[in-house]
Order: C-alpha cells, then sequence, then structure tokens
C-alpha cells in the first residue's frame, strides 16, 4: 500500500517481485487468521492467491472460472463465501465500482482488518493501487465529526489514468 509520501507515482513499481508480494500476503493472511481464532482453509487461501495474481482488481466470477479449470465444478456461492470471508477478515477490498476485488497491502494494521481504503484505479490498463493520505482520512473525520454521522465503512474510489497510459 502507498503511504501520503508515495502518492507522487503510486503506479511504478521498478524491480516488484511479485511473487514475493503474493507469498507475503499469503503469509500474513494466515498469521493474521491464526491470531484471530479464524480458518483459512485452502479454498479461502487459494481465492485468496488467485485475488493477488495481479494488482489489477478481479471478478468473482474470474476467480470461480479460474477454480473450475483447476478443480472442475465449483458452485459460485462457494467463490462468494470466500470472498465475503476475506472481506470481513480485511484481507481483500471489494470495488463497488468494477464490481471486483483487490488485495489489501495491509491486512490487520487496524486491529479488526478493517480500514479506510482509498483507491486509485486506472480506467485504461486496469490497475489499482490503495493509497493512505492522513490529510485525506482527516478531513474526512473533522466533515463525519462536524455532521453526527458515525462512519461504518469507508472505500473510496477515484478512477482516471495513470502516468504512463497517459503517454
Amino acid at each position: 500500500m502507498m503511504t501520503s509520501g508515495d502518492v507522487e507515482s503510486p503506479f511504478a513499481m521498478p524491480g516488484h517481485d511479485h511473487a514475493s508480494c503474493i507469498m507475503t500476503a499469503l503469509d500474513g493472511a494466515e498469521a493474521i487468521c491464526a491470531r484471530r481464532g479464524e480458518r483459512l482453509t485452502p479454498l479461502r487461501r487459494r481465492v485468496l492467491e488467485l485475488v493477488w495474481r495481479g494488482h489489477s482488481p478481479v471478478g468473482a466470477y474470474d476467480i470461480l472460472a479460474l477454480l473450475q479449470s483447476e478443480r472442475g465444478r465449483v458452485a459460485p456461492p462457494t467463490v462468494y463465501r470466500a470472498l465475503e470471508f476475506l472481506c470481513r477478515q480485511g484481507l481483500v477490498h471489494r470495488l463497488d465500482s468494477l464490481q471486483a476485488f483487490i488485495g489489501c497491502g495491509q491486512p490487520g494494521n487496524d486491529g479488526d482488518g478493517r480500514h479506510a481504503a482509498h483507491f486509485l484505479i486506472c480506467q485504461d490498463c486496469g490497475t489499482a493501487v490503495e493509497v493512505r493520505d492522513g490529510q485525506l482520512d482527516g478531513a474526512i473525520s473533522r466533515l463525519a465529526g462536524r455532521t453526527g454521522f458515525a462512519i461504518a465503512d469507508e472505500t473510496i474510489e477515484l478512477s482516471g489514468l495513470c502516468a504512463a497510459c497517459q503517454s
């Protein structure tokens, strides 16, 4: 996940070792689930791995197709239950505008695994980057406080073109 200092170019990831990225996400998920007394079953782990295949959001039916190519018949509710579990644990985020899922870069950092999620989504290449900005977090918190609004869930999705796709 990018922090406010990284926001200038969050899509540029030179030398990114994606295999290591996936292993870090899977190992972290195992540790978080164990700490919470939750089971990261082999199917849930595989669904998480499929979500982390890239840094582009993936739809539930795409995951279903991949699982069916590996295992034969898999029912859609099986995939949706696994994704719901992963979302509840804060291991993946659901991007409503795309009806798709993306791995969380910092699961478990806010106690229950949930945190404000802000995404920059490239409309051309499909890459989505989770960003964190203290000023934005503060502005939203102050707005909610002024209006007496209790935020239950916070996901902001900004779509546009990344620097590479603008060229």
